[in-house]
């Protein structure tokens, strides 16, 4: 038994768990056309935490040991793919960069405005509902992409679990809800708009930009990009002024 527990806490485990439900996730994802339940990313994050769930009870132990000593090690090494992955976001961002040139002033100052009125929102809603200071400090860096926010998160006390739960999430709310989104706030008149407005889920937001036009990617990169800036180098100080 030994020998065997062994051999699963290598970090092929975490690794194969991690590609089977993102692969499964994605196979329901193009056979329901789209059912926003089925994103990959979401999907994956949910039948995993079930996968861990089932594993400790079989084995009679608790789920955080399991994903300590089977998931973890695999987990970190995806984990840091996070990191290049959000660097590539420049590449859709490299093709249209003559539109950021144009209109630079108006894209920083929105994106600026609208990152700093998130936290004052989410502070909010985090004292409404009656939230610990290390729920509230998971949930007030979301507005970035995960890789951003999780670090963040952990420098003002916060449970970076929590933190990429919640950035997945509201990801996965934004995809579902984008077409009603810009029904709404007439976004289909503005490329830069809708673009901007979807790089607020991360990843998934821009790959959504991206199914309108590179230059609506280009944007949501953008987003990323900048709201992840500001988020970095505002959360901490507007956590110990309000907080």
């Amino acid at each position: 038994m030994t020998a065997l527990t062994n051999n699963l806490a290598l970090p092929f485990t975490g690794i194969f768990i991690s590609l089977l439900v993102f692969l499964v996730g994605q196979w329901l994802f193009k056979k329901s056309n789209g059912f926003f339940l089925f994103q990959p990313l979401f999907f994956g994050m949910v039948a995993g935490i079930i996968i861990l769930i089932l594993w400790g009870k079989v084995q009679g132990t608790s789920t955080a040991y399991v994903y300590r000593h089977f998931y973890k090690p695999g987990g970190d090494i995806i984990f840091w793919f996070l990191n290049p992955a959000t660097i590539a976001f420049a590449i859709p961002l490299f093709k249209r960069n003559d539109v950021l040139k144009k209109y630079w002033l108006d894209i920083l100052i929105s994106l600026v405005l609208s990152s700093v009125l998130c936290l004052f929102i989410i502070l909010g809603a985090s004292k409404l509902v009656g939230l610990s200071h290390s729920s509230a400090a998971a949930m007030l860096p979301q507005a970035a992409t995960t890789a951003i926010a999780m670090p963040v998160a952990e420098a003002i006390g916060g449970n970076s679990a929590v933190t990429a739960i919640a950035c997945i999430v509201k990801a996965v709310i934004i995809y579902a809800l984008a077409d009603v989104f810009i029904k709404v706030f007439r976004l289909q008149h503005s490329q830069i708009g809708l673009g901007l407005g979807l790089g607020t889920g991360g990843t998934i937001g821009s790959a959504k930009a991206l199914q309108f036009g590179v230059l609506e990617g280009a944007m949501a990169s953008v987003c990323v990009v900048i709201s992840g800036i500001v988020i970095d180098l505002v959360v901490i100080p507007f956590a110990r002024l309000f907080m």
